[in-house]
C-alpha cells in the first residue's frame, strides 16, 4: 500500500511542472509551430528543468551537502531551492524568451516566483509543499490558457483538480507534509500565476 504514495508523489515530482505546463501549452495553443521545434523546446524544458536538478541532487547528495531524508526540513531546502531558482531563471531566458511565446514565458515567471517565495518563508523555518505548489501552478496557468484561448477543457481541468486531490491525499499519508503546508503550496501556486495573468491574458 505505500507504494502507491510514493509512486504519486515520483510522477507527480515538482521537477516535472515546468515541462508538463509547457507540453499543456503545445497541446492548448491553436498557434502553429513546426514539430521539430515543439519536439526541441520540449526536449530542453525537459533537461535543464528536470534532468539537470536531478544530477544536481545526486552530486549534492554524495557530497553530503543534502540527504533524501532531511528535504523534509524546511531549512535544509535552501541549497536545492537556489539551484532550481537558477535553473528555471536559465530556462526563461534562454529556451522560453518572452518574443516566442508570451504565455510561456511568464508560466515560467510565475514558477520562478512561487519558487522565491517559498525560499522566503523557509527563513521562517515554514515548509510549503512543492508537491502542491508545482500542481496548484500548472492548474491555474491551464484554466489561464482556457480563458485565453476560449477554449473548452473542462476534461481536462477536472483531470488536475482531481490529480490535485490525489497528490495531496498521498503526501498527508507519507506524513511528508501537514495540511495547512498543502494549502500553503496550492495558493502560492495559484497565486503567482495569476499575477503574471495581467502580462498575457
Amino acid at each position: 500500500m505505500k507504494l502507491i504514495p510514493k509512486l504519486i508523489s515520483f510522477l507527480f515530482n515538482p521537477l516535472f511542472i515546468a515541462f508538463g505546463g509547457t507540453l499543456a501549452y503545445f497541446l492548448i495553443t491553436p498557434r502553429f509551430s513546426p514539430p521539430e521545434n515543439i519536439r526541441a523546446i520540449l526536449a530542453a524544458v525537459f533537461i535543464v528543468t528536470a534532468a539537470i536538478p536531478v544530477l544536481l541532487f545526486f552530486l549534492l547528495r554524495n557530497l553530503g551537502w543534502i540527504s533524501r531524508t532531511n528535504l523534509y526540513e524546511a531549512k535544509t531546502r535552501k541549497i536545492p531551492l537556489y539551484i532550481y531558482i537558477a535553473i528555471s531563471y536559465i530556462a526563461l531566458i534562454k529556451i522560453i524568451p518572452s518574443s516566442y511565446s508570451s504565455e510561456l514565458h511568464f508560466y515560467f515567471v510565475g514558477i520562478i516566483g512561487a519558487l522565491l517565495a517559498t525560499l522566503f518563508l523557509i527563513y521562517f523555518n515554514y515548509k510549503v509543499s512543492l508537491h502542491m505548489l508545482g500542481i496548484g501552478g500548472l492548474t491555474t496557468f491551464v484554466l489561464g490558457l482556457s480563458f485565453h484561448y476560449e477554449k473548452n477543457i473542462t476534461l481536462g481541468l477536472s483531470i488536475l483538480f482531481l490529480i490535485m486531490g490525489i497528490v495531496a491525499s498521498a503526501r498527508l499519508y507519507q506524513r511528508a507534509n501537514k495540511t495547512h503546508e498543502l494549502a500553503t503550496g496550492v495558493l502560492l501556486g495559484a497565486i503567482t500565476q495569476l499575477i503574471t495573468f495581467s502580462y498575457w491574458l
